[in-house]
């Protein structure tokens, strides 16, 4: 066949791919392709699609006649539902892969794809049907007939950064109820493993502690502190911090994220998930605990979390929540490992804890990132202030024990002396300790890092103290007769102050037995 014929029939098919209508449901099962193309892209999309499809099409019916699902029904849908969308999302750019194969092939490969791109509809419009019905979402469909096509056709021009509206006009993410500070139990480990706020990174670049099958970047935000990265949704996509070490059997993990243009167009499978895994690869290994947190905002979504031990799904569960306010209100994300425990704070709230998700025999070794359901040019996610800690448990008995304890755990806004609220854990078990023994009095001495001017750092150092003198009267109701301050400023650091690692370490409080 002549390069001029050549020519000619690959557009026409690259439009076909493109802009052949795509039917609506059927009862009549579409079949799977019984060969392969040969093209590793296509075939991976026509397998896959037609799995999903294999799991929906036993649902065939049940929307129309509005039978029930149980709860195990609605755990499958919703899985395939937040996989189909992902892959549905990631057929256009297979269609590069076609270009500089045989014509007879890109013919074979247009059709399969097809084929596909309707089972994939299919399953898709009759999962959502199911899942909406489930969750009584008919009086939204009501309010907006045409979401999904809204869904499908919003757009966003905005590339870079989101605009000050977006940042602007989100109201604050910090309570004022002392009651809830006062509850708020988490505790951050006290041996830094891992920290960046890529403050090292070039604006434009890929975080240099990090790995990823796809692609990121490190961004500035209008009207926001700091640098954050930014992590593309896509198939497949997996971030991985690049840990120096494995995890230990107790450690916490905590980080910042931000959203922009998430709204009530934002697909109802849009979710970040954290997975710790038993192998440091792109690859899913055979021990793995994830949490699923859900963005979208047209309805309260499940949290969800599954695991696997020995290769083995033990736990696949939905966590009824809502936490539509929080995540677009810059929310601060907290968990912690204590051997095969799982808990989860989304600020001050804790949604999650298991006794047994994570695998026996300290099997994890690795943190990864994924994200699903994000519309590209739309939907935008950021994270910053990733901090991996060894510890986490009890810091009660360790200032009992030893008379002192020194902790980079309690945390405030920079140059500030306004505690943030995640820092209230600590904070609680140092009053137990007090309230526990009304003869013990505190020394509360404060450290800063080497940014800014020594008699700033000196200032600061103080003032934090006293803040955190004060939440001690004020949230725990500790007599302030039995607490002393003082501040050191950065005169004595115990970590490196040009690296992100060593500034995290020197900014601490500590506590000391008079």
């Amino acid at each position: 066949m002549s390069k001029k014929l050549t020519t000619v029939i690959f557009p026409l098919f690259y439009f076909l791919l493109l802009h052949i209508p795509l039917a609506e449901a059927q009862t009549k099962k579409i079949k799977r392709p019984k060969s392969s193309v040969g093209i590793s892209s296509v075939d991976n999309f026509v397998r896959e699609s037609f799995d999903l499809y294999d799991k929906v099409y036993k649902y065939d019916g049940y929307a129309a006649a509005g039978t029930p699902l149980d709860d195990e029904d609605i755990d499958v849908l919703e899985e395939a539902l937040a996989e189909m969308t992902a892959l549905s999302d990631a057929a256009p750019d297979i269609i590069s892969d076609l270009n500089g194969v045989g014509v007879l092939k890109q013919g074979k490969a247009t059709l399969q794809m097809n084929k596909a791109k309707k089972a994939l509809s299919y399953s898709i419009k009759t999962a959502k049907e199911l899942l909406l019905g489930q969750r009584e979402l008919e009086e939204k469909d009501e309010e907006n007939p045409n979401n999904d096509s809204n869904e499908e056709n919003s757009s966003d021009s905005n590339t870079s950064e989101p605009n000050d509206n977006e940042t602007q006009e989100t109201p604050p993410n910090i309570s004022d109820d002392l009651e809830v500070l006062g509850k708020f139990d988490f505790v951050p480990g006290d041996k830094l493993l891992f920290f960046d706020d890529f403050s090292k990174d070039f604006i434009g670049d890929f975080p240099s502690q990090w790995n990823t099958s796809g692609s990121g970047e490190v961004v500035k935000i209008n009207s926001v502190d700091g640098k954050w990265f930014e992590m593309k949704a896509g198939y497949g996509i997996t971030y991985i911090p690049i840990l120096p070490e494995d995890l230990p059997e107790e450690y916490t993990i905590e980080f910042d994220m931000l959203l922009a243009g998430v709204d009530n167009k934002t697909s109802s499978t849009a979710r970040v998930s954290i997975t710790l895994d038993d192998n440091n690869t792109f690859k899913a290994g055979r021990n793995s605990a994830t949490a699923e947190l859900p963005l979208g905002q047209f309805g309260a979504f499940n949290i969800r979390l599954h695991n696997r031990i020995n290769g083995i799904t033990v736990i696949n569960s939905s966590l009824a929540s809502d936490i539509r306010t929080d995540v677009l209100n810059k929310p601060h994300i907290s968990i912690a490992v204590n051997k095969r425990r799982f808990r989860l704070w989304v600020n001050q709230k804790k949604y999650i804890d298991v006794p047994q998700l994570v695998a026996p025999n300290n099997a994890i070794k690795a943190l990864k990132f994924n994200l699903y359901g994000l519309k590209e040019g739309k939907d935008r996610a950021f994270i910053s202030n990733l901090k991996v800690a060894e510890g986490g448990l009890d810091l009660r008995r360790k200032l009992m024990s030893e008379g002192r304890i020194s902790t980079n755990g309690i945390l405030f806004n920079s140059g500030s002396d306004e505690i943030l609220t995640q820092s209230y854990g600590i904070i609680r078990q140092i009053s137990q300790v007090l309230l526990q023994d009304d003869t013990i009095k505190l020394k509360i001495v404060g450290h800063t890092d080497s940014d800014g001017d020594d008699n700033s750092n000196m200032k600061l150092s103080k003032a934090r103290a006293i803040a955190v003198k004060n939440a001690l009267i004020n949230v725990y109701h500790i007599s302030e007769n039995r607490l002393q301050t003082d501040g050191k400023g950065e005169t004595e650091p115990v970590g490196d102050n040009k690296t992100p690692d060593g500034k995290a370490q020197n900014r601490r409080v500590e506590f000391i037995m008079q």
